[in-house]
């Protein structure tokens, strides 16, 4: 009897996770199911690019899983049971068809990993949801890339968000489209985050791109052609751009799994959830905690070692092997500033900038081969690892008893 793995999102961090399962792994022992909506893996990271007009590489899953034994399911998550350990899915072809229960299947499991991830936060502000464009994701993306195409030149994109991602629109939107009036309302100074250095050069680089930056700004509320912030002014917007920051899938907040305010299941170090064993949580979808006891920010740079953890921690927990010890830090900040200049700011274990930073051209090309080695990361997951499958010694529960905890 086959243990049956299913693993729900394919983006950086569930596909990661299945792959590293399948080379980890025997086949004759263990099912592998990685369920998604889309056939195609999405580099989230690139799509301040895709809307300025850019055109990303298809990157099929048919091609990217071939022959590692891992069977694609394209379908909607709708719902979960982690009590009776079955999840709801909803066949993505089905789409708009409106007979009762239209595709709808029930898929048991043994062991689930949680990787649905999160998308954009309006925040509640009045107005962003009907007004505002968002590029949490493709779909997002492409509209907005649809809306900046039919602009007319002086025209003011505002973008909401003083964030990676907000710095990043706003950088790509100014160099793609110079004839574009582009501002920036950030809730702090511009770059606080960063270290006086980084600040500097964020600020000169904005200066040169011709960005007009309102700091200690909150939007308040959007219109079809303006906002509003705290104070009552207000300001021109042909588009307004949200990036105010992600909020995670709501399923995981509808179920009995332990989870925080936000919906983020809480895991313990080898991001298995602390209240229902058979379930691990990995990405933006998990709280787990990092250097200086602090939560792992929502990131590409958390959600990958995070994926390895999880899966070699499933494998060991499988074959009796020992638990990977291997504790997620941070070293760096990656910032694109448009296609021509970048920012590395180097951080601490726990994430915080050090004075040292990497600036111009050098940080762009940086940075695109940090985007380009996520990607190759996704398809090659056990690099540097021993290529031997190990055999599963646990045998699965049925569907619905209570799991047992191996020694």
């Amino acid at each position: 009897m086959q243990h049956r793995i299913i693993v729900l999102g394919a983006g950086y961090t569930g596909a990661i996770a299945a792959g590293r399962l399948a080379k980890r792994l025997h086949r004759e022992d263990v099912a592998i199911t990685l369920v998604n909506a889309e056939p195609d893996f999405v580099e989230r990271v690139r799509m301040h690019q895709l809307a300025t007009g850019q055109d990303l590489k298809p990157r099929p899953f048919s091609e990217m899983f071939a022959g590692t034994g891992v069977e694609l399911k394209l379908a909607k998550v709708t719902g979960l049971d982690v009590d009776r350990k079955t999840v709801t899915v909803a066949d993505a072809n089905g789409a708009g068809s409106t007979g009762p229960g239209f595709g709808v299947e029930e898929l048991p499991y043994d062991t689930l990993v949680y990787a649905l991830g999160s998308g954009w936060n309006s925040q509640g502000v009045p107005g962003a949801a009907e007004h505002a464009y968002e590029i949490a994701g493709r779909p997002g993306a492409l509209r907005l890339r649809e809306r900046l195409a039919r602009l007319d030149a002086g025209q003011t994109v505002v973008v909401v968000g003083g964030g990676l991602t907000g710095v990043e629109a706003a950088a790509e939107i100014a160099e793609a489209r110079p004839d574009l009036d582009v501002a920036l309302a950030a809730g702090g100074v511009l770059g606080d985050w960063l270290s006086p250095k980084g600040r500097a050069h964020l600020r000169k680089v904005f200066g040169t791109l011709g960005i007009t930056v309102h700091e200690r700004t909150t939007v308040t509320g959007v219109e079809a052609d303006r906002v509003t912030t705290a104070d009552g002014t207000t300001i021109p917007a042909a588009v307004t751009v949200w990036a105010t920051g992600f909020v995670v899938h709501p399923i995981a907040k509808a179920t009995t799994l332990e989870v925080t305010g936000t919906g983020q299941i809480v895991v313990d170090a080898t991001m298995r959830s602390v209240s229902h064993p058979d379930v691990y949580a990995v990405g933006d979808a998990a709280m787990a905690m990092g250097p200086g006891n602090k939560p792992l920010r929502m990131s590409c740079a958390s959600g990958t070692p995070a994926a390895w953890q999880t899966a070699d921690a499933i494998a060991a927990r499988l074959t009796g092997g020992k638990l990977p010890n291997a504790p997620i830090r941070y070293f760096n900040q990656c910032i694109s500033l448009g296609r021509k200049d970048g920012l590395i700011q180097y951080v601490t274990a726990d994430d915080r900038a050090v004075r040292a930073v990497l600036t111009g051209r050098l940080a762009a090309v940086y940075k695109e081969l940090i985007c380009k080695g996520a990607v190759w990361g996704v398809a090659n997951p056990t690099f540097g690892l021993p290529a031997r499958r190990r055999r599963v010694t646990r045998k699965p529960a049925a569907a619905g008893s209570a799991a047992k905890e191996p020694a």
